[in-house]
């Protein structure tokens, strides 16, 4: 199986991606409104900025090392695409089992059942898994190894600080906030 020619593919995956998260970030508004109303509270909206710099940067820093640093695909390239596409799978089944409480931000909605069914089950943090294994599959897809390195870390310390920030959430108080959802948003 050979790859697709290269600005073909690299255009085809950007504007995937791309869609992606302006189609994520239009139903996180309308989630957060939704749970805005019932009473949800923002936690940790500081780090924000982190998680948004690391999806600006990731298409960007894709792109400039395809075109300009002349990362080429590998033998592997089908592996690292099998893994890119099980990592939306399990974003878009854990974005379906939260329903209304997805969200790109910590929005905790008090007494809201905690949520343990579809990839929730298994892990804490699916979303997580998900975008770490997509950042990843998705620069090797194209044999951006820089890319992968420097995004996958800025990743982790982006989602070191969230989840603590997430954790410190569905903690605080925990006789009052017992039964949250273990996860209330995307990245």
């Amino acid at each position: 199986m050979s790859f697709p020619p290269l600005a073909v593919a690299l255009g085809l995956f950007l504007a995937v991606n791309i869609f992606q998260r302006f189609t994520e970030l239009s139903i996180s508004a309308r989630n957060a409104r939704r749970v805005r109303q019932r009473g949800a509270r923002e936690f940790g909206a500081w780090h924000f900025p982190l998680l948004v710099t690391v999806h600006v940067l990731y298409p960007l820093l894709l792109a400039a090392e395809v075109v300009g640093l002349g990362a080429q695909p590998g033998a592997w390239w089908p592996c690292w695409l099998a893994l890119w596409v099980a990592a939306q799978m399990l974003r878009y089944s854990a974005i379906r089992e939260l329903g209304e409480q997805w969200n790109v931000r910590i929005l905790v909605v008090p007494g809201a059942p905690l949520i343990r069914s579809g990839p929730y089950r298994w892990l804490r943090h699916p979303n997580y898994v998900a975008v770490a294994t997509e950042l990843l599959a998705g620069s090797m897809l194209f044999g951006a190894w820089r890319t992968a390195l420097f995004i996958s870390a800025l990743n982790a310390i982006a989602l070191t600080i969230r989840i603590r920030a997430e954790e410190r959430a569905l903690n605080r108080d925990s006789r009052a906030l017992e039964g949250l959802p273990s996860a209330t948003h995307a990245h």
